[in-house]
């Protein structure tokens, strides 16, 4: 496996991002080792918040949520994915597959050794991060689903979903920064823009973003998945609904499905929140009309719920 590593001077002077690089190394899978970077902040014996970005993004995502967190006596716990961020890069597409993430983010967990793990799995941090929590309960206590789901081709992921999955797949321009901008609440500046464009390695092949969206199996009744869909997460969405205190499913619009599993407070069969969490308020989000037109167009965030930046 051919591995690429971001310079560390990419990192320097980002905004708003203090926290000292934590790594460990996970076996890649053919013997070599990945270096996979973390952010641990909060008191040691704290309980743990496991934050999962999604894709395109990486663990400045949680630059704003890692202070709240530690400052209430939470450890906070932000891993960079495989091929994001700090973390190492495989250079070829054909390395990156959903089950590699999964088993790379399970070692990670278990190389750090986390355990009673509150789950905040955001995009596909939460569709690896699900998988762990169905399949090993013992670990995690309790589960926030945030803009995500399990999918398992039982139910077509919606309209939104496939138009960003079309656009993944068919652009020639694949900015993150752009991206993650267009699907926030708030205005991005150009610095913070940026700063979500340094994880990639200067390359001109990026293939780990690009990856993910053709991992998701299409509607069964439509199709049968294709050998790259996701195994094991029918078993494994059986164990993660486990957390759920309200099943019911999120609107369509949403691009999710009722087979995912919901924001969990408190442990399964609980709604208990976790302890010394700070109320925080929301804002409600702002509706941007920018119709996915055509596959190479710029389309919102997946027309989904927004990221409150």
């Amino acid at each position: 496996m051919r591995i690429l590593r971001t310079p560390d001077e990419h990192f320097i002077g980002l905004p708003d991002f203090p926290f000292e690089p934590r790594y460990i190394e996970v076996d890649a899978g053919d013997g070599s080792m990945l270096r996979m970077h973390y952010l641990d902040q909060g008191p040691p014996s704290g309980e743990v918040v496991l934050l999962l970005h999604g894709e395109p993004s990486w663990s400045y995502l949680y630059r704003r949520i890692i202070p709240v967190l530690a400052a209430a006596g939470l450890r906070a716990v932000a891993l960079d994915l495989v091929g994001f961020g700090r973390s190492d890069k495989p250079a070829s597409r054909a390395d990156y597959t959903y089950q590699a993430h999964v088993d790379w983010t399970w070692a990670a967990i278990e190389a750090i050794g986390l355990d009673a793990i509150t789950l905040v799995g955001q995009d596909w941090g939460g569709l690896i991060g699900l998988r762990l929590a169905g399949e090993h309960p013992g670990r995690f206590a309790r589960v926030v689903a945030a803009n995500t789901f399990l999918p398992t081709g039982d139910h077509r992921p919606g309209d939104a979903f496939l138009a960003w999955q079309r656009y993944s797949q068919e652009t020639p321009d694949f900015r993150v920064g752009r991206i993650v901008s267009g699907g926030c609440v708030t205005d991005l500046s150009p610095e913070v823009i940026a700063a979500y464009d340094a994880r990639s390695p200067t390359t001109p092949t990026r293939p780990e973003p690009g990856s993910f969206p053709s991992w998701c199996p299409p509607d069964r009744t439509t199709r049968p998945p294709p050998p790259t869909a996701l195994p094991g997460s029918r078993c494994a969405g059986s164990g993660a609904r486990s957390y759920a205190h309200s099943p019911t499913p999120m609107p369509s619009s949403e691009a999710t499905t009722p087979s995912c599993a919901r924001i969990s407070q408190g442990p399964p069969g609980s709604c208990t929140p976790p302890s010394k969490v700070p109320a925080t308020s929301s804002r409600k989000t702002k509706a941007r009309n920018s119709p996915m037109s055509s596959p190479t167009s710029w389309p919102p965030h997946r027309n989904r719920a927004r990221l409150q930046e």
